[in-house]
């Protein structure tokens, strides 16, 4: 699977974001999805991540409340939707796909080259 990351930039906190990740290459509804982050001189995150159908979704407590994932099997993408933003979101965000289909993903077989994510205060 190829995955594509978009959707990052500079904004200010309070402000919204909304990520995209584009899959390619497999049959997309076969992977659990989920996004990761990584910030300046810290390990690498899960954020999120959805099942295969969407249904089931997993939030880090850093992103409960604010931060949606979406995905459209149709599109072969995924999103995060992500809202009242903070300084402290400022990271590199990765899309990822993992066979096995549990979440939150914790090896995935496929990452994405990652979308930085900048929020100022």
């Amino acid at each position: 699977v190829q995955l594509q990351a978009s959707g990052g930039g500079l904004v200010q906190a309070g402000g919204s974001l909304s990520l995209s990740c584009a899959a390619s290459g497999r049959t997309f509804s076969n992977y659990a999805m989920g996004w990761f982050r990584q910030a300046p001189g810290k390990e690498r995150e899960s954020v999120a991540g959805i099942s295969r159908n969407g249904v089931g979704r997993y939030y880090a407590d850093s992103a409960k409340g604010r931060f949606t994932i979406s995905r459209d099997n149709a599109k072969n993408t995924v999103y995060l939707q992500m809202n009242s933003l903070k300084p402290e979101d400022t990271a590199v965000y990765y899309c990822a796909a993992g066979s096995s289909g549990a979440i939150p993903l914790v090896r995935p077989d496929y990452w994405g080259q990652g979308t930085l994510v900048t929020v100022s205060s």
